[in-house]
């Protein structure tokens, strides 16, 4: 198996487990963020097809994840309405585990960057690891959420976050 196969593979699986969480989730808010993370990563599939078919594959502005401000947009509404926020037993395993894929599927595009002679096909290796780590800090704050959401917003490091 290739690496674009690979990686291909990496993205269906990790579509596969958003979606299938977005769909046992409590939370309107949670399950879209899972929405969401589920379209970032068919995104990236189709980007790994088009490398692995030959085809000339551009990262367009407009393909760039918008998680870390709908992230943010999702618990200020939330915050706001002052609601209870439903959970179920295992939403923190799950947001672990989402966590874990997401620092995992960075290094092994940054691993696999190095390897790879096309410039092309490398900047975009570079660029999807730079989303899965989006990724992984939107799911890092989403844990820290909702282990204690009253501090959530006013955390200096969520406010210094910048969208590189």
């Amino acid at each position: 198996m290739d690496i674009f196969e690979y990686a291909m593979k990496m993205e269906e699986d990790g579509r596969a487990f958003y979606l299938g969480h977005a769909e046992k989730t409590l939370n309107t808010g949670l399950k879209s963020i899972l929405v969401e993370l589920a379209e970032d990563e068919l995104k990236h599939y189709n980007m790994y097809k088009e490398m692995r078919d030959s085809q000339s594959v551009e990262f367009k502005e407009g393909e760039k994840t918008t998680i870390l401000s709908s992230v943010k947009n999702v618990f200020e509404s939330m915050k706001a309405e002052g609601k209870e926020i439903p959970l179920r037993d295992d939403d923190l395993k799950v947001w672990g585990e989402a966590r874990e894929i997401e620092a995992k599927s960075e290094a092994f595009y940054r691993e696999k960057a190095g390897e790879i002679d096309n410039d092309g096909q490398k900047s975009i290796l570079i660029r999807i690891a730079d989303e899965e780590h989006k990724h992984w800090i939107a799911i890092e704050n989403v844990i820290r959420f909702l282990e204690r959401p009253q501090q959530w917003l006013e955390d200096a490091e969520w406010s210094n976050l910048d969208d590189y």
